[in-house]
């Protein structure tokens, strides 16, 4: 046995740190060539929020909003370090724990690679790369550390491998980042140009919002409008290499290329989606101008067969979705592919180039974004994303409303206080909402000018309000008859139920 003392802790540490890095760069300048998916530490990012329990990604949606993914991927990062940094630490005297760990990482990564829907075979010589790059340099930096028996030595040894190390390991980073960054869909967008929709949106009356009076705008900007899907990273498709299969239980197996989308006469639907992630009083819900074709007729042109029951979507990144047949040809609901919101072409982070767009539906069941793949099945012969986690199969979105104004807690002056928010019943549409205040009677709030079924409401109320603490609570009505219950229920199968209350306080 060696007499040579061991390493000192940090630079040991450190070898652990180091060679983790490389193995991550190292990935992801191949996978800049074959996908950026194929990024190992993207592949088990992903491969975690798939294996993350339902009712934990539901906390996630709902504490992080939009920066659940940054959490998730911090969160990674940091328990990666410290594994590593344990293991360059455990190999002070040999290599072998280290190597072990280096090895394990680079499994894990493969394992989350070849996992991937999306992905083929020759996306695997990412995750491949990675490990051998991770082994190497353990093992290359180890051995020059322990090349002196002097500790000092051995620190200067690993101080000096270790720039070099850290450099070679940013450039290879950086350039898998620019390798992916020239696949982006951003100059393909720009060239789409404006859409100009044969038949367009009735105007949207002056009186369809109450914006200043405290409720949101009627139209969402795309900037503000809500996002959640489980997408690390948005992917980049560019309009030259996009189409959709729409096959299954059909007539005649067909694929649209993007011209064959942009080229048909093209409607404009105002549209509010929910997503199922939104809690009583959340803020998942907005409304937008699509513009696309109907759904109902694509179908119509491929043919679907008797017992169909079910359109399942897949996304470029194999995210999948189950619609139901009927929804998707009912053209008194107006399903759409879409191409375009707001007057601009998709952004990409909402679906550029395509989307579906069934109003009425919860999201997960109605809303593909970055659509390729259309299959008319049945329900028992396709499980999508969701449906195999536990939620509903149909996701009709629930009668709701919300206060936005006070904001709960606020303080604001005695005397007359002004109460508004919004309300949803898509495709049902909003009859009445009501509110009252500090456990009083209910009284029916001032709605706005409904534009369609498939839009939200506005309403507003005013109070005389005393100075001290008050708690104000909404509930609608939808045209059916139904009014929303009282009884508290979370999202998760099929969308959160209860009154919204707030409270604030005057003076």
């Amino acid at each position: 046995m060696s007499s040579r003392p061991g390493l000192r802790r940090w630079p040991a540490a450190l070898l652990g740190v180091l060679a983790l890095v490389t193995a991550l760069a190292a990935g992801h300048l191949v996978a800049g060539f074959v996908g950026v998916n194929a990024s190992p530490y993207l592949a088990v990012g992903n491969g975690a929020i798939d294996l993350t329990p339902v009712q934990l990604k539901d906390f996630a949606v709902r504490t992080f909003g939009t920066y659940d993914k940054l959490v998730l991927l911090s969160g990674m990062a940091v328990v990666m370090v410290l594994v590593a940094a344990v293991a360059g630490l455990l190999s002070r005297r040999t290599p072998v724990p280290g190597l072990v760990v280096v090895t394990g990482f680079g499994l894990v990564g493969l394992v989350a690679v070849y996992a991937r829907p999306d992905l083929g075979a020759v996306a695997l010589l990412a995750p491949v790369a990675s490990l051998v790059a991770g082994v190497a340099t353990f093992a290359f930096l180890h051995r020059l550390a322990r090349r002196d028996a002097a500790p000092d030595a051995s620190r200067r040894t690993v101080l000096l491998a270790g720039a070099g190390v850290v450099v070679g390991a940013g450039v290879a980073g950086l350039g898998g980042q620019l390798l992916a960054g020239s696949r982006d869909a951003a100059a393909s967008r720009e060239a789409v140009g404006r859409l100009v929709p044969a038949r367009t949106a009735p105007m949207i009356p002056a009186d369809a919002d109450f914006a200043k009076l405290g409720t949101p705008s009627f139209v969402t900007p795309n900037a503000g409008f809500y996002r959640v899907d489980t997408a690390l990273t948005v992917p980049q498709v560019r309009t030259e290499d996009w189409s959709l299969r729409l096959h299954g239980m059909v007539d005649r197996e067909i694929r649209y290329r993007y011209g064959d989308i942009r080229n048909r006469p093209l409607v404009e639907r105002t549209i509010t989606m929910t997503c199922v992630s939104n809690e009583v009083g959340g803020t998942y819900v907005s409304t937008a101008n699509f513009v696309g074709v109907d759904l109902a007729d694509l179908l119509e042109e491929a043919g679907v067969r008797p017992g169909a029951e079910q359109l399942y979507s897949s996304s470029v990144d194999g995210w999948t979705s189950g619609s139901p047949v009927a929804a998707a040809r009912d053209r008194a609901r107006g399903a759409m592919l879409a191409i375009g919101m707001n007057g601009e072409p998709l952004p990409i982070e909402h679906g550029f180039p395509a989307r579906l767009v069934i109003p009425g539906l919860y999201g997960y069941v109605s809303a593909t974004k970055w659509v390729t793949d259309l299959e008319v099945t049945t329900w028992r012969a396709r499980q999508a994303y969701w449906l195999k986690r536990g939620w509903a199969q149909e996701a009709p979105i629930k009668t709701e409303s919300r206060i936005d104004t006070p904001k709960g807690f606020e303080t604001v002056p005695a005397g007359k206080v002004r109460v508004a928010g919004i309300a949803w019943a898509q495709h049902t549409g909003v009859a009445k909402v009501e509110v009252r205040m500090d456990g009083g009677p209910w009284r029916e709030a001032m709605l706005s000018h409904e534009v369609n079924l498939n839009t939200w409401r506005m309403w507003w109320l005013e109070f005389d309000a005393a100075p001290g603490g008050h708690q104000v609570v909404c509930r609608a009505t939808d045209k059916s008859g139904y009014t929303q219950t009282e009884m508290r229920a979370g999202t998760v199968p099929d969308g959160a139920t209860g009154w919204h209350s707030i409270a604030f306080t005057t003076r």
